[in-house]
């Protein structure tokens, strides 16, 4: 019996396939990404520490605010003390917002993924054409007020319609980060060409496991740990891609990023950190896509 299917790439067992280094020889490659938010007030959806109330949600949006007011430059300084690149997935409308956020990024050389204009909104439902000019919007933003030429796409809440793969392509996205089907990068089919699929964790990913699952700031720390060591364990076989999907909002509040602190200090002071490439999801399509035909999977 057939199921229906995506038809964007074919199965592909991992250990079946061919093996391939990191820059260096690294055989595990970290990247953090930071989703950086903003929200409408009193409307549209938003990320919830607990029960969402009748609009106008102030406790639901201050609380989602205090990511851009306070989470975020802890995170950012935490980073410059371990010395770690980033990637963040951006709103755009915080270049109006508070575009003191774009500022540091870009003094710190780190890498803008688009991530629509709001998380207020998702794109899924969207009709192609503007859906087309969402996407067109964020990437010419991005350009504006950065100077980068943003390759990587994620949309606000993993959400997607069936055109998405092609419109990305057609906009020039190379990559896309909505398809947590893998540890290593995967090719898919559009019918405008082919597009990246860079991991991007659903599980060590803030928001779900603390959001959702209510795990708490410790938890997810050793979740961390134990997902780094046996991803680079397992790298002995092959080159994994190993993502920290982290939110300004979440991981932002002191306690949790005291437990943050703490999980990426592991990773950074492993004794095998030679076999660690610390690195950013454009980085990752750049190596991908210089390999040669038939080494990545689909």
């Amino acid at each position: 019996m057939l199921l229906p299917y995506h038809d964007r790439y074919p199965y592909s067992a991992i250990p079946e396939r061919r093996n391939y280094n990191w820059p260096q020889g690294k055989r595990l490659a970290v990247y953090l990404g930071l989703n950086i938010e903003h929200f409408a007030f009193g409307a549209g959806r938003g990320h919830n520490l607990g029960a969402e109330l009748p609009q106008p949600d102030v406790r639901g949006f201050a609380w989602r605010d205090y990511g851009n007011r306070v989470g975020v430059w802890r995170l950012l300084d935490l980073f410059d003390e371990l010395d770690l690149p980033a990637a963040h997935l951006l709103n755009t409308v915080l270049f109006d917002y508070a575009p003191q956020i774009a500022e540091r990024l870009i003094a710190r050389g780190d890498e803008i993924i688009g991530h629509g204009r709001t998380n207020a909104e998702a794109q899924g439902h969207l009709w192609p054409a503007d859906e087309r000019r969402l996407l067109l919007e964020v990437r010419d933003a991005i350009k504006t007020h950065t100077g980068q030429d943003v390759r990587g796409w994620m949309g606000p809440w993993m959400s997607q319609s069936h055109q998405t793969p092609e419109l990305l392509v057609e906009t020039g996205y190379k990559f896309v980060m909505d398809w947590p089907a893998d540890d290593q990068p995967v090719w898919m089919s559009t019918q405008q060409g082919r597009l990246m699929s860079v991991p991007y964790p659903l599980e060590i990913n803030d928001s779900p496991q603390m959001l959702v699952r209510r795990h708490s700031a410790v938890d997810f720390e050793q979740m961390i740990i134990d997902q780094f060591d046996e991803m680079l364990a397992q790298s002995a076989q092959q080159p994994l891609v190993c993502g920290i999907a982290l939110h300004t909002m979440i991981v932002g509040q002191p306690y949790r990023l005291r437990a943050l602190r703490r999980a990426l200090k592991h990773i950074v002071e492993h004794p095998e950190r030679d076999k660690i490439w610390f690195t950013r999801p454009g980085a990752i399509y750049d190596h991908c896509a210089a390999l040669g035909a038939g080494t990545m999977p689909g």
